[in-house]
């Protein structure tokens, strides 16, 4: 005995056996169903066929092909004459007062045990539903990546504005120190970056590539965020080893990275806490998930740690354990190395404070042990 068979399109192939069964197809099949018996009449028309075609089902059951719609009767038809097992195509179905839709059709040739052609099913679906469906659907994913955007947005304007409100202060105490106003002047500008960026919603800016000295970003990183240890008591340790550090980068997204860093590792400690900031060179027998010689920065914080099961997540936008955190920063920080073809992991002993790991291909390294 035949059977429903569902294929990946959608489309339908039914045996005789559920055939024997129209009333149960009427109340539950969710597409629309028409067979055309040996005279090439109407033998089935369930409501979801109705509700399509806009006929209603006493207007076409046991009446000729031709009392469908013209595009309908000519697809059936067409089945009955090639006799092939199934065809799929789509039709536009007008003419009927308020139908206008798209309708994907596939019909299937029911033959005798000696071969004949005795029935011919045609399944039905309506494609203006699916592509409002996914009209919908693209407006919703719209609108959810303009919130993360947003969100992504302001939670890096937060971390510049920082810097930017304590270097005004102490510029306002006092105003002859020229080396902050240049701290003020460079973090404005990653401010118009960032605003810039989030003005265009063409999703998050690309990085722009540039041999970049990693020293260099990391000492303007901690000069920004100077004060906030000063603040807090915070003991700086760092041993900046690695030579060369030379990699190819944009040096406002790792800054963005490393800030993040920081002031997540700051969060994590109470005053007196301890902050260490290394480099190093991973050579190409140690560095296995880049296959490169690799620049690897460690941010090591002095906290509770992260409970093992948020380890899994802490990358992960939105998730967080701060009563007022976006949970970005970090998924942030993973994108931007990503996009730097590096990685970014994090180890966190119980009860020894957390380490977040940065691994930069070196430059020129790409492929090769330099």
């Amino acid at each position: 005995m035949g059977q429903m068979h569902i294929d990946r399109e959608g489309t339908s192939s039914l045996g005789q056996d559920v055939l024997n069964f129209p009333d149960v197809l009427r109340d539950t099949l969710s597409s629309g169903l028409i067979a055309l018996d040996s005279q090439q009449r109407v033998a089935l028309f369930n409501s979801v066929a109705a509700s399509i075609t806009g006929l209603a089902e006493s207007s076409v059951l046991h009446q000729p092909a031709q009392a469908l719609p013209a595009g309908l009767a000519e697809a059936l038809l067409s089945a009955w004459e090639s006799q092939e097992e199934v065809v799929v195509r789509e039709i536009i179905l007008s003419g009927n007062p308020g139908v206008d839709a798209v309708v994907r059709v596939a019909t299937h040739v029911e033959r005798s045990p000696e071969g004949r052609p005795v029935r011919v099913v045609a399944v039905l679906n309506d494609l203006n539903a699916v592509r409002a469906f996914e009209q919908s659907m693209r407006r919703i994913d719209r609108l959810a990546s303009i919130g993360t955007l947003s969100a992504g947005m302001a939670h890096e304007i937060k971390n510049a504005m920082v810097a930017v409100k304590t270097f005004v202060d102490i510029l306002i105490r006092n105003n002859q120190d020229a080396q902050l106003a240049e701290v003020v002047d460079r973090e404005m500008k990653r401010i118009n970056a960032i605003v810039s960026q989030m003005l265009r919603f063409a999703g998050p800016a690309k990085p722009t590539f540039a041999s970049i000295r990693v020293h260099e970003v990391l000492e303007q990183s901690i000069r920004v965020m100077q004060h906030q240890l000063e603040g807090r008591k915070i003991l700086l340790h760092r041993e900046l080893r690695a030579a060369p550090d030379l990699v190819r980068g944009d040096g406002y997204q790792l800054e963005q990275v490393f800030l993040n860093l920081f002031f997540n590792a700051l969060d994590a400690m109470g005053p007196n806490g301890r902050l260490t900031i290394t480099t190093d060179i991973i050579p190409t027998t140690q560095s296995e998930i880049l296959g490169t010689p690799a620049l690897r920065v460690r941010v090591q914080d002095s906290g509770i740690g992260i409970p093992a099961e948020n380890l899994g997540q802490v990358f992960e936008p939105f998730f967080t354990t701060k009563s007022s955190g976006t949970g970005l920063g970090l998924a942030i920080t993973r994108r931007i190395i990503q996009e730097h073809r590096g990685v970014v992991t994090v180890e966190s002993p119980p009860g020894q404070g957390a380490t977040f790991s940065v691994l930069l291909p070196l430059a020129g390294a790409m492929g090769a042990d330099k």
